[in-house]
């Protein structure tokens, strides 16, 4: 038993020569039209790519006025869709109220330095953290601290959008049976998949040392993760 335990890990840690290291990348607003833009393409960032759109103030300081996701590229331009950046909300100070318009700075793979990270138990998480020792992983007890004082046993896209607020990341990893992939925290569009090996065994919802997180009997939606694949598969759309 432990001779295919052993063998398993390995299988993921050889899966896992595949890079992932998308850098920021700085663009200008070539033109905007009903909350879409173009920009010039170029390699560094890729469809579902994520990130802020900054204005230059009149003091010379910048500031953030939206997020922005890459939506096409095509013959040597870029398409972008704006969106309403709520990662620095404030409940004392109103969401800024200004529109994106040509000149605009876009920085894209933004905080593409910082992931959540998903996986079915101690020892995937320790390999693919191994892995990708260039990029930081917020440990998973930080996410199920946050989900059981919040008693939520599964999950949503909105408690790892807020938790990936709350950390400064711009990724989610999730190892699945078969593949793992890194996700846009906030589109969660996959950028990157790799092929991987089976699984030999599940900590639901994810690998953590927190264990039992409860639900409370008033939350109709907290019933725990019975499949961990098709769980995680449907969080990402699939």
């Amino acid at each position: 038993m432990k001779k295919i335990a052993l063998l398993l890990i390995a299988i993921f840690t050889f899966s896992f020569g595949a890079k992932f290291d998308l850098q920021p990348s700085y663009n200008l607003i070539l033109n905007t039209n009903e909350g879409n833009a173009t920009i010039v393409d170029n390699d560094s960032f890729i469809v579902g790519s994520s990130g802020v759109v900054t204005r230059k103030l009149k003091d010379g300081s910048k500031t953030i006025i939206a997020r922005a996701v890459v939506t096409q590229k095509r013959d040597g331009y870029a398409n972008l869709r704006f969106e309403v950046f709520d990662q620095l909300k404030q409940p004392a100070l109103p969401l800024p109220n200004i529109l994106p318009q040509a000149g605009d700075e876009v920085i894209l793979n933004y905080m593409y330095n910082r992931s959540l990270i998903i996986t079915p138990n101690k020892e995937i998480y320790d390999q693919v953290t191994k892995a990708f020792n260039h990029i930081t992983f917020i440990h998973p007890d930080i996410v199920a601290a946050y989900l059981s004082y919040e008693y939520k046993p599964n999950p949503s896209r909105a408690d790892f959008r807020k938790m990936c607020a709350l950390n400064a990341a711009g990724l989610i990893f999730i190892a699945l049976d078969g593949e793992a992939v890194f996700a846009d925290c906030g589109s969660f569009e996959i950028l990157q998949s790799f092929k991987t090996g089976e699984i030999s065994y599940y900590e639901v919802p994810f690998y953590t040392r927190i264990k039992d997180i409860d639900s409370v009997f008033w939350k109709f939606d907290g019933a725990k993760i019975s499949n961990y694949n098709k769980y995680y598969n449907k969080l990402l759309d699939r």
